[in-house]
């Protein structure tokens, strides 16, 4: 299957993993839940890790690519107080201020 289409997506946050099996098939991601999310990947598309924090879901059908790096960003979506979660890689998140104190 030669890829078109790439999608990235980053994962931030302390003991955040992710890993692949059955040729890019089957995703696997540790988020701080007690049991691990499993995602199986529609026929057109492809998942790599490159690093443990690093996914790349890749296929020729650019709508199935992006829905299905959509569907694995909600599991997990970015935080705006602490920037924690799944982010796409060019996303920048504008974090909020916490709670500010009287004086």
């Amino acid at each position: 299957m030669e890829a078109k289409f790439f999608r990235f997506l980053k994962l931030v946050g302390v003991g955040f993993k992710a890993r692949t099996e059955r040729e890019g098939r089957e995703l696997f991601l540790k988020l701080g839940y007690s049991h691990e999310v499993q995602f199986t990947a529609p026929p057109a598309v492809r998942v790599f890790c490159f690093k443990p924090n690093i996914i790349c879901c890749t296929g020729i059908d650019k709508h199935r690519v992006h829905h299905f790096a959509g569907a694995v960003r909600n599991s997990k979506p970015p935080e705006v107080y602490k920037g924690k979660g799944i982010l796409y890689i060019d996303e920048v998140i504008k974090l909020k201020p916490g709670k500010k104190t009287k004086k």
